[in-house]
């Protein structure tokens, strides 16, 4: 008989954490190699991780929402033998003896205070907020005797801000080296005149206080206290925005709420600039009407667009390497690997970024594999954690959905992304030898976003002629 520590297990280069999301299995379960146990969330990626071996759970180290980081035992499992299930340890402190009768009594008298004070703010804890609070913090909250004005003001060390257990106790624990400063003087004063009738009468009894059900954080770093009015940097209060009788109030779901901190960090951190460009793709149009039966017969896949401007964008990005890079600091990195993130949309319209690994290394058919691979797992949210990690370069369809074009926001720390808008039929000017003459030819705009800390407006500009060349250079008699 013996017990399995299964491990939070790598799940990309630059994945350090992820948040536990739930148990897909209670104590007690018995489960069988590879079952998923639990759910883990990165902030762009939703995975189960499955069992490595057989046995039953008997411990659970981590509670839904917690920060797990890579290589830290989730799980217990015992394998082989009879199973003994640990019961948790209860561990209440007992009040000290030794200590005074009379601070024991004050003591006693304040957590009471302290205790009707929490009953009191339950409907306190109530208000609306941008920020998420767990149940278990909210909890931690009425028992502290937390109004919900004063949970606003802890600062968070969570994803997205998100005030966690340990910022919450760590906060209790600041304001419990006094505790006489967290009762007001009136109400010590009257706690303290109690006591004194209380002890000329007879002698004081031992009292079983609240002091057994805190919860004792554990060592934190010291955090820095809310600023005073006096101290605190001006900053810009945002406008409340006021709910209507009528209107419903749809909460963000997690990977929402990633997404828009992603987007105003992107913002934030680079100068986004755009450049624009018509690109005539007749000949691509008429060569993949002429294909894509066929290659459907064959391969048993269809054959969209997306294949033939991937390519594209992997030799523009050899072309121009100073546009695969990132930004580290005061330094760029130039990335040796040609990664392009293909944006796809989810079916609760969400975003996700599979990333085709070594694109330039592809030919067509193997770019085309790619793409109708990682789509399809990412609408069944079956993409691996890996696979939307290390993109160099992102490349977004806002054509899918009728637009023209648009000015997409930089995947952070790429320093560019390419929106592929509708193809349309127009009429165009075309040159020949006998003159100009007018055709309706099937046309595009490519947007491109570059981040001009470090792509000046030449480079950035280039780079899409090179996009919107090979497209409209396409060979109408290539075979895939």
């Amino acid at each position: 008989m013996s017990k399995f520590e299964l491990k939070l297990p790598r799940m990309g280069e630059s994945v350090a954490e992820a948040t536990l999301t739930s148990w897909l299995k209670e104590v007690g379960d018995t489960i069988e190699m590879d079952e998923p146990i639990f759910e883990i969330a990165t902030d762009k990626v939703d995975s189960e991780v499955p069992s490595e071996v057989d046995g039953v759970l008997i411990e659970k180290c981590f509670n839904v929402d917690d920060v797990v980081e890579v290589g830290q035992t989730v799980a217990i499992i015992q394998v082989g033998g009879d199973v003994e299930i640990a019961e948790p340890e209860h561990k209440d402190k007992e009040v000290e003896t030794e200590e005074p009768v009379l601070q024991e009594m004050v003591s006693a008298a304040e957590s009471a205070v302290m205790h009707a004070r929490a009953q009191t703010s339950v409907a306190q804890l109530n208000g609306t907020s941008d920020r998420f609070y767990s149940p278990l913090v909210k909890n931690i909250a009425r028992q502290e005797g937390i109004s919900f004005d004063e949970l606003e003001t802890i600062t968070g060390t969570g994803k997205d801000g998100r005030v966690t257990k340990d910022d919450i106790l760590n906060y209790v624990k600041k304001g419990e080296s006094n505790p006489v400063e967290r009762i007001s003087a009136p109400e010590r004063a009257a706690v303290q005149e109690r006591v004194a009738v209380t002890q000329k009468v007879a002698a004081p009894e031992k009292v079983s206080t609240p002091v057994e059900e805190k919860v004792t954080a554990p060592p934190a770093p010291e955090k820095v206290a809310p600023a005073t009015a006096s101290t605190q940097a001006p900053t810009s209060e945002k406008p409340k925005t006021q709910v209507s009788r009528g209107d419903e109030v749809i909460p963000m779901s997690r990977m929402g709420k990633l997404i828009a901190k992603h987007m105003t960090d992107s913002v934030s951190t680079s100068a986004h600039v755009q450049s624009f460009i018509e690109v005539d793709v007749t000949n691509i149009v008429t060569w993949r009407n002429k294909i894509k039966d066929a290659f459907f017969k064959r391969e048993g896949e269809k054959f969209t667009y997306t294949p033939i401007f991937m390519e594209a964008v992997a030799k523009a990005l050899k072309k121009y390497p100073m546009m695969n890079i990132s930004v580290d600091g005061d330094s760029v990195i130039k990335k040796k690997n040609i990664n392009i993130g293909m944006a796809a949309a989810l079916p609760d319209g969400n975003l996700i970024v599979p990333v085709i690994k070594n694109a330039d290394q592809l030919n067509l058919l193997g770019i085309a594999k790619v793409v109708n691979d990682l789509a399809d797992r990412s609408r069944n949210n079956a993409l691996k954690p890996d696979e939307v990690q290390g993109g160099t370069y992102t490349v977004t369809n806002v054509g899918t959905f009728g637009s023209v074009f648009g000015t997409p926001i930089i995947n952070q720390p790429q320093v560019g992304i390419l929106a592929l808008g509708a193809i349309r039929k127009i009429p165009s000017v075309i040159e020949t030898a006998e003159g100009d003459v007018i055709a309706v030819r099937s046309k595009m705009y490519l947007s491109h976003s570059y981040d001009h800390r470090v792509v000046n407006g030449a480079l950035g500009s280039m780079f899409a002629k090179a996009v919107a060349d090979y497209l409209e250079n396409w060979d109408l008699n290539r075979e895939v």
